[in-house]
């Protein structure tokens, strides 16, 4: 999961500029440029990660960048379904309980040490005990792996759960060196997996520069040399740098859209599987009062928010799935419209009154995004005063649940039970309210939790998991958008995966 950052779809601002005259244009040979005969792409990001191990960085927007040099055992396809990744099958047992995965016979990590079962029972164990992991809390159902012989490797599940292929599909499970991982200080930049990239030299704050991994099991598929990732430019700069050849493909907000297209640049919009949310604590007031909360849900203007932040890039949401999404509810498509005369009547009818002290509240939010300013006026036009205070630690206290009211944005989950207990479980990290939950929803989850993926009920049963935890929980969902990048049209389509960023099958294109 990934705290608000550039990626949030309620928009924070992009990184300020620590770099000029980035390597990347073009010297030649080592490992600080490319010679002008190599398949080179040079991407420039807002966002970076702050680990090179994905246990620690956790599983936001920058895990795409992290799966240049890690394969997880499954991977996603464009319609969300689990694929063969290091593992080239797997099998539950009758019950539901236990999961067994094949792998690739003859993988090694760029390490030379092998990708065996050994490998991924160390990298599962690791994740879950290592005291600053930040996936510890996805890895729940897992309660022991078992390596039944060097290239077999079960997970033996503490409940029926069919999500186990799709929760391992990438963003969870990218195997690291079970050598490497014994010392995990030493992956913060210098990662050891089995992907399509490996690593040549990351400079944190200014590059990372990759190369081709020639024993990647898919590597006949890879048509790209070299990989040049940059961060911290002007923000402004961007679209010109990649106009001009600077770069090839550059993260972009709604904002930068007319000028990319102007420049003669492909715009891509980037499907995902998220939301952003307005998140209620329901367990401190103003808000443990339910009829508050009621009317916060009223007083949001998501017509608003996608204008003037979006740009109209995107969607009206209040759930956390978007349309076409097999989690996706239509009943629950718009059930509080907006009506702030409704949303005043509720607060006067429970007794609240103009410039209510009760209803003064502290709005933590990471960031002095525009659409926090935006949330704030539609709140105060209401009654409810809510102060923003900017906090750049703001994740600690949100985790924490001692945060009143705050936003939050992520990339969603693969796994649709692991998005839904996300936000709305008692456990669940998002859950600002937590761990308050309706017994609805958990019921309603268990069961899509306990359906197999190709029952014909899975959809209807998560559907019905949504209804339960957008109706009877507090987080109030705004407006969902695509991933925005900008490439030049030398770099062939980026296959639409939902929330990832492959690079199977691409080619840049000669000048």
């Amino acid at each position: 999961m990934n705290p608000i950052s550039r990626r949030t779809l309620l928009g924070a601002s992009l990184s300020a500029p620590v770099l000029a005259g980035l390597a990347a244009c073009g010297a030649s040979g080592g490992s600080s440029g490319s010679s002008s005969s190599t398949a080179t792409v040079r991407w420039v990001s807002s966002s970076e990660p702050t680990s090179w191990d994905l246990v620690v960085q956790g599983s936001g927007f920058q895990y795409n960048q992290l799966a240049l040099v890690y394969t997880s055992l499954t991977t996603i396809n464009e319609q969300g379904e689990a694929q063969p990744g290091l593992a080239k099958s797997w099998k539950y047992n009758a019950k539901g309980d236990a999961i067994t995965f094949s792998l690739r016979e003859g993988l090694t990590f760029t390490d030379g040490s092998p990708v065996n079962s050994s490998a991924v029972r160390a990298y599962i164990a690791r994740a879950q005990k290592q005291a600053n992991s930040a996936i510890a809390g996805d890895l729940t159902s897992i309660k022991e792996v078992v390596a039944e012989s060097d290239t077999e490797v079960t997970f033996r599940l503490a409940q029926v759960d069919y999500q186990i292929p799709l929760l391992l599909g990438q963003r969870i499970a990218a195997i690291t060196s079970e050598e490497a991982g014994r010392t995990p200080d030493g992956l913060t930049t210098k990662p050891v997996g089995h992907g399509p990239f490996k690593a040549l030299e990351i400079v944190p704050g200014a590059h990372a520069y990759f190369e081709k991994n020639p024993d990647y099991y898919d590597a006949a598929n890879i048509f790209i040399d070299r990989f040049e990732l940059s961060w911290g430019i002007d923000a402004a700069s961007v679209v010109s740098s990649v106009q001009t050849g600077v770069y090839d493909f550059a993260d972009v907000v709604a904002s930068q859209v007319q000028a990319a297209k102007g420049a003669g640049l492909d715009v891509i919009e980037h499907p995902v599987n998220s939301a952003s949310n307005l998140s209620i604590n329901a367990n401190l007031a103003p808000f443990t009062d339910p009829r508050v909360v009621e009317a916060v849900r009223h007083a949001v203007n998501r017509d608003e928010l996608l204008a003037k932040v979006n740009f109209g890039t995107g969607w009206k949401t209040s759930q956390p799935f978007p349309p076409g999404h097999i989690a996706y509810d239509p009943e629950s498509a718009d059930p509080w419209p907006y009506d702030p005369e409704k949303a005043r009547k509720i607060l006067a009818d429970a007794g609240y009154t103009e410039n209510d002290a009760r209803l003064e509240i502290p709005f933590v939010v990471p960031t002095d995004a525009a659409s926090n300013e935006i949330l704030q006026a539609q709140l105060a036009a209401v009654g409810i005063k809510a102060a923003i205070k900017v906090d750049t630690n703001w994740q600690t206290p949100f985790f924490a649940k001692d945060l009143v009211l705050s936003t939050y944005g992520t990339t969603g989950r693969e796994s649709p039970v692991q998005t839904l207990t996300a936000h709305f479980g008692p456990q669940g990290p998002l859950n600002l309210s937590g761990p308050f939950t309706s017994k609805e929803f958990q019921r309603r989850v268990a069961i899509a939790r306990q359906t197999p993926l190709e029952d014909p009920d899975y959809a209807k049963n998560l559907q019905a998991a949504t209804r339960a935890g957008v109706r009877d929980t507090a987080t109030v969902f705004t407006i969902g958008a695509p991933t925005l990048f900008a490439k030049t049209k030398r770099l062939t389509a980026i296959p639409p995966v939902p929330g990832q960023v492959h690079w199977t099958g691409v080619k840049i294109q000669a000048d």
